[in-house]
């Protein structure tokens, strides 16, 4: 069986080494002699029935994956994904970060953040024909086409969602080839049950992230809950643990080298079928200014919260997304370095293209266009970098959502902008309610700061007039102060309770107000709309020529008897291989396991290597339990985390890692650095999957926290 993912493989790998793919559930029977012939023991033809176990024991949290692994819906996943809720509920008198945290009982649980969600995908239908028969085509139809295509997802959303409790969505693959309706058990009570110190789920901190060999605990454990009635119910006091169909048995003995290992979970992104000239412009714009940026804004953060605990809190998650991102953009900076990736890509497309030639020409001519396409993107790139940035301050996100949301009440629910209609306001009032856990106004006053000067220094024709007016500078940095102080000064935003009255007051009373924010949004969302519809307009093109390039693509695959995969798009996929090491570079060998010797030798007694006493001393007494293994550095030790060869991206941190038995042993919560820039080309010699092994877990949460009830609430295996 031959793979195709992005650039000519055989160029510069073999697939030998790997099992490259990040596989729907229905294409698993397919695979079947082949995830068989990995060493998987369950029956292959069913590993894909959402029905069945295990998979219907894997849940999404909506930016990251989790499983069941108890019968009254205990839920385990990262540190990092928990991160958000541990936050929330710390503050500098009780700082659960740095402390962790254990409920004993059921009544000492803490709610999870306003948003917090459990997801159990119930169905995944294809409904590609009801998406794309008869839509407009054609250039000049593009805003026509997208809007079609907008109206037929909402209306199969509609229809799916009847009844309440479900969250529906329509995901795109293949670029608009195909459609696929998922059906999600929306679980709304999540809450903190137990996470380890920040000590041990971050060990390493920002020094080790995407870095092997690593030796971090990144494992907590939430619980979903649901009224008594057994149906999603918002958070409270008499609702009661779910009871999923199925849950995840925990495996004491773990994995050993070469074992058969699975992983389900919902990655969020790849590129893999990009363009060469969208792999060039990520090259030569995306990384290089993303790592600038991204460095500023840490600093700016860090200056403006400096001795004030209250706020590094505040912002402790947001600082934890933004230095996992700055490790991305600069892994996919230093592995593009290492081969002329825009060269493979041009080479496999002028392979697909001469073929196309003579068997597919309408492929040639898509390509063509896509690429003229992505001309007009680039014109606009750094004006949208910008306004992204801009959007993502406190002050600002909350005056646009809160005038944005009564605008298109005014509409039709079906005509309302995706993200404001009906289903959504819930998730936006809660985002309105934790905005005091989140928020200072001395850091977003400085964010803002920065980014608008940043505006400031773009070309003229990148510019916005509606901001421009808003600003009324001419590059000024007192005028620039002026209007911030206005701003921040004299905004009623940070109280929950104006907050909470605008989110209903309607539009007209918005228009009306004399806050400075509401005012700013209310300058600006002329120019919202109007870069909105550019962008759909674009977005009808491309659903015009990417799936026709993409199905010229599959067709060139199944030419040359390849199976093809779709990128990532947060749905639900399986990958499979095995636990193995690698060797980065000549001379350099990777052993698959790091062992708790490894904490003790990196342990330094202060910053990101300040491993807690009580973990040491359980150490030097040697105390590992039944979780011990055969260590290369002689004796007993426990495993801590562990490298296979599993394709994985963001959005898969928490995945449970499975054994040939689907039985849990671990958890996926990083790459290697040397692949990062696998999300574009999957080099299956250096990408490797970092797990947190299933002993250490266990071993941690028994000789160390003392989680005896947690323990006992699962079903642990030999």
């Amino acid at each position: 069986m031959r793979l195709l993912s992005l650039a000519l493989l055989a160029a510069i790998c073999s697939p030998a080494f790997a099992v490259e793919g990040m596989w729907q559930p229905h294409q698993l029977k397919a695979l079947a002699a082949d995830i068989e012939a990995k060493g998987l023991a369950l029956d292959p033809q069913k590993i894909g029935d959402l029905q069945s176990h295990p998979l219907n024991a894997i849940v999404g949290l909506g930016f990251c994956t989790a499983s069941f692994v108890s019968a009254t819906g205990l839920v385990v996943t990262n540190h990092h994904c928990a991160y958000g809720t541990i936050q929330y509920n710390s503050k500098p008198e009780r700082n659960l970060l740095r402390d962790g945290f254990l409920a004993k009982t059921i009544g000492e649980e803490l709610p999870g953040e306003p948003n917090a969600r459990v997801y159990v995908t119930e169905s995944i239908t294809d409904v590609s024909e009801k998406i794309r028969k008869g839509l407009p085509s054609g250039a000049k139809a593009a805003l026509e086409r997208f809007s079609a295509i907008d109206a037929r997802q909402k209306a199969l959303v509609k229809d799916c969602e009847k009844g309440g409790g479900y969250r529906c969505d329509v995901y795109v693959f293949h670029g608009g080839a195909s459609y696929f309706l998922v059906k999600l058990m929306e679980i709304r009570d999540v809450r903190l049950v137990y996470n380890p110190t920040e000590a041990v789920g971050k060990f390493g901190g920002d020094t080790d992230n995407w870095i092997w060999p690593r030796h971090t605990g990144d494992f907590s454990f939430l619980r979903a809950y649901v009224g008594p009635d057994g149906k999603p119910a918002d958070y409270s006091a008499n609702n009661v643990p779910y009871r999923p169909k199925s849950f995840l048995k925990i495996s004491q003995t773990g994995v050993a080298d070469g074992d058969f290992v699975m992983i389900a979970g919902y990655p969020g992104r790849t590129n893999r079928y990009r363009l060469s000239d969208e792999v060039n412009d990520a090259i030569s714009f995306t990384y290089p200014t993303q790592i600038e940026r991204v460095r500023e804004i840490l600093g700016v953060i860090a200056d403006s919260s400096k001795d004030r605990p209250d706020a590094a809190i505040k912002y402790a998650a947001t600082v934890a997304a933004l230095n996992n991102g700055l490790k991305n953009f600069e892994g996919n900076r230093d592995g593009f370095a290492k081969f002329d990736a825009v060269a493979l890509k041009a080479a496999e497309e002028q392979k697909i293209l001469a073929w196309a030639e003579k068997n597919q020409p309408s492929g040639v001519a898509a390509y063509r266009d896509l690429k003229a396409l992505i001309g007009e993107v680039r014109a606009v790139r750094e004006r949208d970098q910008i306004l992204n940035y801009l959007n993502q301050s406190g002050l600002t996100t909350t005056a646009r959502t809160l005038y944005r949301v009564n605008l298109e009440r005014e509409k039709p629910d079906a005509k309302r902008e995706y993200g404001f209609q009906t289903r959504d306001e819930s998730r936006l009032e809660g985002g309105l309610r934790q905005l005091d856990k989140r928020w200072d106004p001395q850091v977003d006053r400085a964010l803002m700061t920065y980014v608008l000067g940043r505006y400031l220094k773009l070309p003229e024709s990148q510019r916005v007039p509606e901001l421009d007016r808003w600003l009324g500078v001419n590059g000024s940095e007192n005028q620039l102060r002026a209007k911030l102080d206005a701003l921040f000064g004299q905004t009623k935003l940070a109280d929950v309770n104006t907050r909470l009255a605008m989110f209903r007051a309607g539009r007209k009373a918005l228009e009306k107000s004399d806050d400075p924010a509401i005012q700013m949004a209310v300058a600006l969302m002329p120019a919202t709309l109007r870069i909105e519809r550019e962008n759909k307009t674009r977005a009808g093109r491309e659903t015009l020529l990417r799936p026709v390039w993409m199905d010229t693509r599959i067709a060139y695959a199944n030419s040359i008897g390849a199976q093809v995969y779709p990128d990532a798009n947060n749905s639900l996929r399986v990958t499979y291989g095995n636990v193995m090491g690698y060797a980065p570079r000549d001379g350099q060998s990777m052993l698959p396991f790091t062992y708790l010797e490894g904490i003790v030798e990196k342990h330094t007694g202060t910053g990101e290597f300040d491993a807690t006493k009580a973990q040491l001393d359980v150490i030097s007494a040697k105390r590992f339990g039944p979780y011990a293994a055969p260590s290369p550095h002689g004796g007993q030790s426990v495993p801590v985390n562990f490298l296979s060869d599993l394709d994985i991206t963001g959005g898969n941190s928490g995945s449970p890692t499975m054994n040939a038995k689907g039985e849990l042993v671990g958890l996926a919560f990083d790459g290697n650095y040397e692949a990062i820039s696998s999300g574009w080309i999957f080099n299956p010699k250096l990408t490797r999957t970092i797990h947190v092994d299933s002993r250490y877990m266990l071993w941690l949460m028994d000789e160390v926290d003392q989680a005896d009830n947690l323990i006992k609430e699962m079903m642990i295996v030999q």
